[in-house]
This record gives C-alpha cells, sequence and structure tokens, in this order.
C-alpha cells in the first residue's frame, strides 16, 4: 500500500513538473521588448523610490511574489481586493496583517500604465518589482522571464494551505517546494530571502521561548520585544537577519550555523537534517548562494504561470477587468 501511494506521488508531481515546464515555455526575456520597450526602467525607478523611503519595502514586494507564486501559480491573484461573491488572498492567515506594499503595486502600475497602456501584467509586475527589490539591496539579478497574464479571481484557502507557515518542519518544507517542481536546494537558496525584511512576535514566540536549538544570548534579545503572553506585543516587529536587515547578502545562512534563526522553519535548515551541507556552503561563499538564488527565483517565476488566452491584463492590480 504504502507503495503504492509513493508511486501515486510520484505520477502527481511528475506531471505538475510537465504543466510548469509547458507552460512556462511560452514566457521569455522580451517578451515587452516592443510593446512596452521601457518597462524596466519604469519598474525600477518605482522600486527604487519606494525602498528609499523605506528600505523594508523591497523585501514586502520580494514576499508578495513568493506568495504569489505558491497559490496557484505566478498570477498576481494576491493582488485582488475580496468582492461579495470572493474571499482573496489578502485574508489568508500567511498574508492577513503582513503581506504588504500593495499601495506600492499600484503605484508601479499605475507608471507602466502610462507608458504602455493595458500590456503588462500585474503578475509580471510582480516578478520584475522582486527581482529589482533584491538589486537594489545589493544582491543579484537576473533576466526575468515575462508574459504572464492576470487571474480573475483569487482563493483564501488555496492561501491557506500553500503557503508554508514559520512552524514548519523541514519534512514538510522540502515538501511544500518539490510539490511546486521546486528542489531542496532550491528550498535553502529562496529561503535565503529571509536576510532581509522582518517578522511580527506571533511568528517567533515559541522558538524563543520554547526551542533549545537557539543561541541563548539572541533568545533574550528576541525576547526583549516579544513578551511571552499571547496578545502582548503580537504585532512587535523583529529583523529576520539581525545583522545587516536591509541588505541582500549571505548573513542569513552565517545566523543558521550560529543557531541565530529566528523562525523555526528558519533553523530547521541547520538542524542536524539534509539541508546542513547546503546551509554550511552558503554561509562560506556568497557568490554560490547569490548564483543559486537568481536561479531559484527563475525556476519559481515558471509555476504555472497564464499564458495566452488565459486570464487577462488587468488595469487595476486591486480587481478584474
Amino acid at each position: 500500500m504504502a507503495a503504492f501511494y509513493s508511486f501515486k506521488a510520484a505520477i502527481t508531481l511528475a506531471v505538475s513538473l510537465v504543466l510548469v515546464t509547458s507552460s512556462s515555455a511560452q514566457l521569455s526575456t522580451d517578451f515587452y521588448s516592443k510593446s512596452c520597450p521601457n518597462l524596466f526602467n519604469t519598474v525600477k525607478s518605482a522600486v527604487h523610490s519606494a525602498i528609499q523611503k523605506e528600505a523594508r519595502m523591497g523585501a514586502s514586494l520580494l514576499r508578495l511574489f513568493f506568495h504569489d507564486c505558491f497559490v496557484n501559480g505566478c498570477d498576481g491573484s494576491i493582488l485582488l481586493d475580496d468582492t461579495s461573491s470572493m474571499r482573496g488572498e489578502k485574508g489568508a492567515v500567511p498574508n492577513r496583517n503582513s503581506a504588504r506594499g500593495f499601495d506600492v503595486v499600484d503605484d508601479i502600475k499605475s507608471a507602466v500604465e502610462k507608458a504602455c497602456p493595458a500590456v503588462v501584467s500585474c503578475a509580471d509586475i510582480l516578478a520584475v518589482a522582486a527581482r529589482d527589490s533584491v538589486s537594489i539591496l545589493g544582491g543579484p539579478s537576473w533576466n526575468v522571464k515575462l508574459g504572464r497574464r492576470d487571474a480573475q479571481t483569487a482563493s483564501l484557502s488555496a492561501a491557506n494551505n500553500a503557503i508554508p507557515p514559520p512552524t514548519s518542519n523541514l519534512n514538510a518544507l522540502i515538501s511544500s517546494f518539490n510539490a511546486l517542481g521546486l528542489s531542496t536546494k532550491d528550498l535553502v537558496a529562496l529561503s535565503g530571502s529571509h536576510t532581509i525584511g522582518q517578522a511580527r512576535c506571533t511568528s517567533f514566540r515559541a522558538r524563543i521561548y520554547n526551542e533549545s536549538n537557539l543561541d541563548t544570548s539572541f533568545a533574550r534579545t528576541r525576547q526583549g520585544n516579544c513578551p511571552r503572553p499571547s496578545g502582548a506585543g503580537d504585532n512587535n516587529l523583529a529583523p529576520l537577519d539581525l545583522q545587516t536587515p536591509t541588505n541582500f547578502d549571505n548573513n542569513y545562512f552565517k545566523n543558521l550555523v550560529n543557531r541565530r534563526g529566528l523562525l523555526h522553519s528558519d533553523q530547521q535548515l541547520f538542524n542536524g537534517g539534509s539541508t546542513d551541507s547546503t546551509v554550511k556552503a552558503y554561509s562560506e561563499n556568497p557568490g554560490s548562494f547569490a548564483s543559486d538564488f537568481a536561479a531559484a527565483m527563475l525556476r519559481m517565476g515558471d509555476i504555472s504561470p497564464l499564458t495566452g488566452f488565459n486570464g487577462e491584463i488587468r488595469k487595476n492590480c486591486r480587481r478584474k477587468n
């Protein structure tokens, strides 16, 4: 019986990989070269302006792309507001009170619409903004593949089920990434995005008070702004990378080696398991991390995009046309 289920799971994964590969084949780096030649400059200028106002915004835009792609593919569904007939993804547990940057995406979309009306999808704007956020904060750059179209609906339940919570153990993380066609190496590389950004007290309270695989001084520091009682300081923030929270570098992995991962799911990557060696390698070789991160971002961007005549090009990222 176990063998049957393993075989069934393998077939399911194989089919999903074929679907991802076949749809992503329609994406290209020069998709808008004629229809919107100023796209990249337009997006980068808006992202740069937003990060100058608030450095944390780079991490927020990157996270939006992650949380979009993990729910029914990279289709801009996370940007849709709730309607009378649809409860969207913004209210899902992984996004509620934490997903941010929607106003910045609106600003980018407005600027792009002025340059080339009704041409560029919100899904593609997220992909480019994520790349630019990483690059502006000192990380790698890559040639974004484009040609995605926008979903006309979103799913609260899918968002609640697809995005790995910060309480995930290593096996759960590996499984959730593998189900989307991403390897264990991709998991570790993409987790390096936590070298920027912040997390709410509710996401790490249990770890800093209950877990033993963390540096004691680090735990005390974090306890200082995250009281033990539930409800006390729930929205207080802490940097995911204490050293350089607004620089995209490999300090996240150095922190894991020193048992200073803020989230339970972070430290799971270096906790005596199969990913320890990759974490150690990235902690010692920033260039290797940078190149692997860029490659993994491209693979994540290939997750089930809407192309061709599927979906639409939204005029307003918050609602369907």
